[in-house]
């Protein structure tokens, strides 16, 4: 008898970039797991897809990243504390949505790679009576302590976390620790340190300078924020260097970092949205950013040491990976606009503190994460699915 095809649905939503990254990273390692079957994996926008008016809370958080980053931590208080994603109001909005999919695709195991898409589903498997039958993963894309409460779902079968810290947070939002395993971060093998001729073949392919000091300027997935500010005063300064400017999904920012980018005194080159973020770390000496969890990991990983944008105070679920990089010395704060200037200045002249800068972005990753939370993830599959053989390079290893 053949056994049944796995069938995985990741349940995510797009705001910010990097549930989107931790989803889409973990459908290709799953893939690869079953030998590159398509029909094994599907990735939902749950949130924006379920209804127009949590579609239209999707397009106003990432509004608030784009214009208003300083009032994000309102929206923080507010979230955790009327906890939106417990609410019959919303529920009773998403729930056809959710049971729909359920009926079309009887998913043998459903992972959460986003804070308020698990509990919406764990009542349709209540309700179903496939709580037993049917795993729920929640796999935490927020690094460190102090992420949203809303992560902490009580009919999650297992959470796959970053590190201790996370784990930690877990617990004292009341989510027993035999539930939590740590995993690293979702990161795609793509994110890993370049040789120099890699780096070199990286900005050819950006139309600059294969040996020149490059800086990339990452307005993120949404595209805003302070970062375009940062980059207005960077192309003033007198600087020996090469930019690149990520404008992301704000076509309306592209435009017009564009014509800012023609009065730099340096090479700057603006793109729009790319999937080849990991290029862009590649061909970078040093990236400014605001520190997404997914990124930061993405860009630690490539070995780029960062400039964390702190001109205003870092969003409440990232001020953890703030606190994290500038205690390891793996980044440097950036407090006000006008520092950008001298703080790239000082790494081109000091060619030992960019070393330690470099030196400290090691020993973040966990190595084979992906691998490892696929493992845990096929570990939970009924019989039927999980006799298909796995690839040979990601089987896990002999006892």
């Amino acid at each position: 008898m053949q056994p049944a095809t796995p069938k995985i649905l990741i349940i995510s939503s797009d705001t910010g970039g990097g549930h989107r990254s931790a989803a889409q990273s973990l459908a290709d390692g799953l893939e690869k797991f079953w030998h590159g079957d398509s029909s094994a994996v599907r990735i939902i926008r749950a949130v924006e897809e379920s209804h127009h008016i949590t579609e239209r809370m999707v397009a106003g958080y990432n509004w608030l990243l784009r214009h208003r980053q300083h009032w994000m931590k309102y929206l923080y208080w507010a979230v955790n504390k009327f906890r939106p994603e417990t609410r019959e109001f919303f529920h009773k909005r998403c729930i056809g949505f959710v049971r729909s999919n359920f009926d079309k695709w009887c998913p043998h195991v459903v992972v959460s790679v986003h804070p308020l898409t698990q509990h919406i589903f764990a009542r349709v498997l209540r309700e179903l009576n496939l709580t037993g039958q049917i795993p729920l993963v929640t796999l935490v894309t927020d690094p460190c302590y102090g992420f949203w409460r809303a992560w902490a779902c009580d009919d999650v079968s297992l959470y796959l976390v970053a590190n201790e810290d996370a784990r930690q947070q877990l617990i004292d939002y009341g989510v027993g620790p035999e539930k939590i395993k740590i995993s690293g971060l979702p990161l795609h093998p793509k994110f890993k340190e370049p040789d120099e001729s890699d780096a070199q073949r990286a900005r050819e392919a950006f139309g600059l300078d294969p040996n020149k000091f490059t800086v990339f300027v990452n307005a993120g997935w949404a595209g805003g924020g302070n970062i375009p500010k940062i980059f207005k005063e960077l192309v003033n300064g007198e600087l020996d260097v090469q930019a690149i400017f990520l404008a992301g999904k704000n076509e309306e920012l592209r435009r017009e970092a564009e014509e800012v980018a023609k009065t730099a005194k340096f090479p700057a080159k603006v793109i729009g949205y790319s999937d080849e973020i990991e290029k862009l770390m590649h061909s970078a000496n040093v990236m400014i950013s605001k520190l997404g969890g997914l990124t930061t990991f993405e860009a630690l990983a490539c070995r780029v040491p960062i400039i964390m944008d702190a001109t205003t105070p870092p969003m409440p679920q990232e001020a953890g990976t703030v606190s994290l990089l500038k205690r390891r010395g793996a980044g440097i704060l950036l407090d006000r606009t006008h520092d950008i200037v001298p703080t790239v200045r000082s790494l081109l002249g000091d060619s030992n503190r960019y070393l330690e800068l470099k030196a400290a972005t090691a020993g973040f990753a966990m190595p084979g994460s992906r691998d490892m939370i696929v493992r845990e993830i096929a570990a939970l599959l009924p019989a039927a699915a999980a006799g298909i053989e796995p690839a040979a390079d990601i089987r896990p290893a002999a006892a």
